[in-house]
């Protein structure tokens, strides 16, 4: 019931922001005095409507998406009636008509930013610096996960730690107060700047107790943490035997680096531009390695293994949304209609029609034509001709269509799964 209940949710939050990117489509419109007719969510069949001035507004029953009707978006639009002539959209300068055209995926980006910056400080970004080498770890800001317990001589095989069984004993860290995601800054009298620094400063220091500065929610704090003498594998080679070194019990090995942080209401506004930045430089990578990810997504229909990280359509981000929902995740659910966000966004303003910007670039290539011409004492050669564009927009539409529909159907098929249903 959880599950079905999220992902019935995740796709509301989904029709919801489309319908708000439509909306900043109408409101720019109206605000700098173009002509808009029809603001509508859904598709299909009309369930209800009304009228507000000159605007027509309802709900129909194919509830994918939205759309509104500004007059006269391009000079060949035959539907606009004489009267409205001057209010039509391409008569606009190009600065109006690039906002209205950008104001639906701007509306995506602040959606975005709003749900980071309150994930942000009640349940914790993901750690965008989380490290997957040595290399990596070695650069990582110290905040740390800590644990009740630490082994110490680590079990040959992995394990539940649990104080008094297997050479588990309670965990000096978290007994001294301190918790997941402090940033430490400063172990004894060595200052702390990386997770490397933290690691060699702990190994560093004889056992006893040692005092530790970190920062909590903006605020510096200090705890006296009792250290013990555990064994562990020397930092330089993870093959060597091995060696008695001392440690702090960051984590069930001592390699606590967090995979979530969580941030003051201050603190969150810089992580949530940081986070939105990782998440904009992972989305032009993943556009970038579409190509390469047709033939698994196809393969994946036939019977092979669905690869994780082959790209998934609304249908598989409503059941992700589902499955973090079902297992008690939010900000899983929410980390996802972030990047979703983030994701339809910048789609949006690809150069290409029927695009949002594909409009953009044609009046701007306009403008940039008009000022060359007039330097070159040529007459202006006027406006694009968007009837000659038509067989690259129907290209557009032709693949778009049939990769929407390629992952609409694996999404439904073999869909990606993060946990074990």
């Amino acid at each position: 019931m959880l599950y079905w209940l999220g992902v019935a949710g995740f796709a509301l939050t989904i029709l919801i922001s489309v319908s708000l990117h439509e909306a900043g489509h109408m409101i720019t419109a109206k605000r700098f005095g173009m002509k808009v007719t029809r603001y509508f969510v859904g598709f299909g069949p009309t369930i209800f409507s009304f009228r507000r001035g000159e605007t027509e507004y309802g709900l129909k029953a194919i509830p994918l998406g939205g759309f509104c009707k500004i007059v006269g978006m391009t000079p060949q639009d035959d539907d606009v009636e004489p009267a409205d002539q001057p209010r039509a959209m391409w008569r606009f300068p190009v600065w109006k008509r690039t906002i209205v055209m950008s104001a639906g995926s701007i509306t995506h980006f602040l959606l975005a930013l709003a749900a980071a910056w309150v994930v942000a400080f009640t349940l914790g970004l993901p750690n965008t610096h989380y490290p997957t080498t040595n290399a990596d770890e070695a650069k990582q800001k110290p905040y740390v996960t800590v644990s009740d317990c630490t082994w110490v001589s680590i079990p040959a095989t992995a394990q539940t730690c649990t104080v008094g069984q297997d050479g588990g004993v309670a965990g000096p860290a978290y007994a001294a107060g301190i918790r997941n995601g402090d940033l430490i800054t400063k172990v004894g009298t060595t200052p702390i700047a990386t997770y490397g620094d933290l690691t060699n400063a702990i190994r560093a220091t004889p056992p006893g107790k040692v005092t530790f500065e970190y920062v909590r929610d903006g605020v510096t704090k200090t705890a006296e943490v009792d250290l013990i003498t555990a064994d562990r594998k020397p930092l330089t080679d993870d093959s060597a035997p091995v060696a008695k070194v001392s440690v702090a019990a960051l984590g069930w090995d001592d390699v606590g680096v967090p995979t979530t942080i969580k941030y003051n209401v201050g603190s969150a506004v810089p992580a949530t531009f940081g986070y939105g930045w990782f998440i904009v430089e992972n989305t032009f990578k993943s556009l970038g390695r579409i190509p390469e990810k047709v033939p698994a997504l196809w393969h994946s229909l036939t019977g092979s293994e669905r690869d994780p990280d082959t790209p998934i359509s609304v249908v598989g981000a409503s059941r992700l949304g589902g499955e973090a929902i079902e297992h008690g995740v939010p900000e899983l659910f929410l980390n996802i209609f972030i990047t979703l966000n983030v994701f339809i966004g910048i789609f949006n303003l690809l150069p290409l029609l029927p695009l949002d910007g594909g409009h953009i670039a044609i009046a701007w290539f306009e403008r940039v034509r008009s000022w060359l011409y007039a330097r070159l004492r040529r007459p202006d050669p006027g406006r694009v001709d968007y009837y000659k564009l038509m067989p690259i927009t129907y290209a557009v539409i032709l693949i778009g269509g049939a990769f929407t529909l390629l992952t609409v159907t694996a999404d439904i098929v073999n869909p990606i799964q993060i946990f074990n249903r």
